[in-house]
């Protein structure tokens, strides 16, 4: 358990009788193994299922009876998960610390719908900008739109950070498939030079498009690279060619106006809109491009298809509730501590890496609503590779290790690409993993293949690890909106009931904070008045003595 800062008096959270009941009933089932639940019940494995928005999603082997889930949909109500749930589709003001609507859902409501915020209806401003984004992407993607020579533009490359960065590029892994591919995207977000040299070194400037992508137009990462950008391609083409290389996504105009580009090539969002939850707003411009706007807007509408699922099925058969209360469940009341995220699908290869900025800055919170540490575990660590390789890396310790770690399989039934033979063979090792993980292998058998007594224990799989799988027919760009909305509604379900803020993100502050002083300190001509600890302090001045090669 975490510290508090009154241990004597419990939070409100697990002072709850429902919270107590589930405490005492994981006493009684933590031992029980996914073995005796099955041969139990026959029908498990399709009883314990649940489909919606395309979406088929297998929670059969998960340590869970219906005893508990009974329990954990009491402790939804007690949370009042239903009417938080309402109350984001109704644009309140459920991102608390900075006073916003949390209305993502917005950005996907399809045209004539009305989703007030503020009094405003955002649903019709989302439209413009997305009719705007359109004409956009066609005037790139058919060639009207060239560059400062006349040369259509060839390469496009998004300049963002988070979830400025991790949402398109993701997108764009996900649905190359579908993607122009006459168009070379590529994504720079690290601040280390080496990633935008690597991504210009074999481009033509005047075939290439910049999106730079920053709500406030003054995020440093963004706009040192953007800098860049801009250096690299008046360079070889002029000053004048800025307002045919370069467009914006931000809220900035002013910001947008002095780096250069023309306030008419600005995309605009709103603030309650989050970065990671934004992908599918402007953001997702270069998402747009590469694969057209019928995709996009079909990706949209994946989206949508699970935002109403979740807003309108009752707890017990809601996908995006029943994923948030078995994660609340490991992490909790069993004691697991990560979810490795396990796509078997080479184009999700960034999939796991988009979830952990999704799942650890919404969730990664030790403060309740009323200001109190929490005395419980908020967000777990989410990590994870595509399948088949992982299984050559990590599984290692999925299946043998000491730890605990629930796995979400990610699988389509459908291949893309005409190999299906091997398509057969990926997804036979996705439900054999998780078939291994469920009931492992015991002693008795080990010993009756004949195995030598001294290996036999080492051949031993204890079985009893959790698992969800989720499948789709196929990977489409209206699945992939149904998956992600699947994870973002069940990351908001898991904060209601931990009762933090999910949509705000203090704890990336600090850093940032130090690291401007730190920054002029290095910069610095003279020797710099060091103020940190001696640790901070060695390192600065051993870094300033060596930076410059000898």
């Amino acid at each position: 358990m975490m510290d508090t800062a009154n241990p004597a008096q419990g939070s409100v959270l697990t002072s709850r009788p429902q919270w107590q009941a589930l405490r005492e009933h994981a006493g009684q089932v933590r031992d029980r193994q996914l073995r005796e639940w099955f041969s139990a019940d026959p029908q498990r494995g399709t009883r314990l299922a649940l489909e919606a928005a395309g979406l088929y999603l297998d929670y059969s082997k998960q340590r869970v009876g219906d005893d508990t889930l009974g329990l954990l949909f009491e402790l939804a109500e007690a949370c009042g998960v239903p009417a938080r749930i309402q109350a984001m589709f109704a644009g309140a003001h459920i991102n608390f610390t900075e006073g916003r609507a949390a209305l993502h859902v917005a950005l996907r409501a399809p045209a004539g719908e009305r989703i007030e915020v503020d009094g405003v209806d955002a649903v019709a401003e989302v439209q413009a900008v997305l009719a705007r984004m359109t004409a956009f992407s066609e005037r790139v993607r058919d060639g009207r739109w060239t560059g400062a020579t006349g040369k259509r533009i060839r390469n496009v490359i998004n300049i963002g950070i988070g979830g400025s960065d991790l949402g398109p590029v993701m997108a764009y892994e996900a649905l190359r498939h579908y993607s122009q591919r006459e168009l070379t995207l590529r994504f720079v977000s690290n601040v280390d030079p080496t990633d935008f040299v690597e991504a210009t070194r074999d481009l033509d400037p005047a075939e290439t498009l910049f999106i730079v992508c920053s709500k406030t137009f003054t995020t440093q990462e963004t706009l040192t690279n953007a800098h860049a950008a801009r250096d690299w391609c008046t360079a070889a083409l002029g000053d004048a060619a800025i307002a045919k290389h370069f467009v914006a996504v931000s809220t900035n105009a002013d910001g947008v106006r002095a780096f250069g580009i023309d306030t008419d090539n600005m995309f605009g969002f709103w603030d309650w809109v989050g970065g990671r939850y934004s992908m599918d707003s402007a953001i997702g411009l270069s998402t747009m491009v590469a694969i057209g706007p019928e995709h996009f807007r079909d990706m949209l509408a994946g989206f949508h298809a699970m935002d109403t699922h979740f807003r309108r099925t009752p707890l017990e058969r809601n996908l995006p509730v029943l994923m948030a209360l078995l994660a609340i469940w490991n992490n909790d009341f069993l004691g697991a501590g990560t979810v490795a995220v396990l796509p078997y699908a080479q184009y999700f290869k960034r999939f796991p890496a988009y979830l952990q900025q999704l799942t650890m800055e919404s969730n990664g919170k030790h403060v309740s609503r009323d200001g109190r540490r929490c005395d419980y575990q908020t967000g777990p660590i989410y990590w994870g590779e595509p399948g088949t390789n992982g299984q050559h890396s990590f599984y290692q310790l999925l299946h043998q290790g000491t730890r605990l770690v629930p796995c979400d399989f990610i699988g389509f039934c459908q291949p893309l690409n005409p190999l299906d033979a091997q398509h057969d063979l990926l997804m036979a090792n996705l439900f054999a993993q998780s078939e291994a993980l469920a009931f492992g292998k015991t002693l008795q058998q080990v010993q009756a293949e004949g195995t030598k007594p001294a290996v036999a224990p080492h051949r031993v799989f204890d079985g009893n690890r959790p698992s969800t799988t989720i499948l789709a027919d196929r990977l489409t760009p209206h699945s992939l909106g149904a998956l992600v909305a699947l994870y973002e509604h069940s990351v908001f379900v898991q904060g209601v009931i931990w009762d933090i803020d999910s949509f705000d993100q203090w704890g990336v502050e600090l850093g940032k904070q130090l690291a401007k002083r730190t920054e002029a300190e290095i910069a610095s001509t003279g020797a710099p008045d060091l103020k940190h600890d001696s640790s901070t302090n060695a390192l600065i001045t051993r870094y300033r003595e060596r930076r410059t090669p000898r």
